[in-house]
């Protein structure tokens, strides 16, 4: 055992627990080393499953993405639809205006 192995190693306890028939004494030892665990086993991750994932959203926020400029397409149309019923309404009271002073 070198010097190195002995600063690593935990220490070992030994224990008389009898003699064998030649007389030599035998020994029981503990081992107090420490037991390396193994790592836990990381579970494969389904790289198919992410990837039909995010094809998944990007076709989703495409579909969102257009139904928001169809929306900003008919907001504008309504939006000149109703300024042209205004201007059309406000030259008829202007005429009907009109016609009432010419009355008078």
């Amino acid at each position: 055992m070198t010097a190195e192995q002995g600063a690593t190693d935990a220490p070992v306890i030994l224990r008389q627990i009898g003699l064998s028939a030649e007389g030599a004494p035998l020994y029981a030892y503990e081992d107090r080393s420490p037991v390396v665990q193994p790592a836990p086993v990381q579970p494969a991750r389904p790289i198919g499953v992410y990837v039909a994932a995010g094809i998944g959203g990007a076709v989703a926020l495409g579909f969102l993405a257009m139904a928001a400029a169809l929306l900003a397409v008919a907001v504008a149309i309504g939006a000149v639809s109703a300024t042209v019923c205004l201007l059309v309404l406000r030259s008829m009271w202007q005429d009907i205006q009109a016609q009432k002073e010419k009355k008078k």
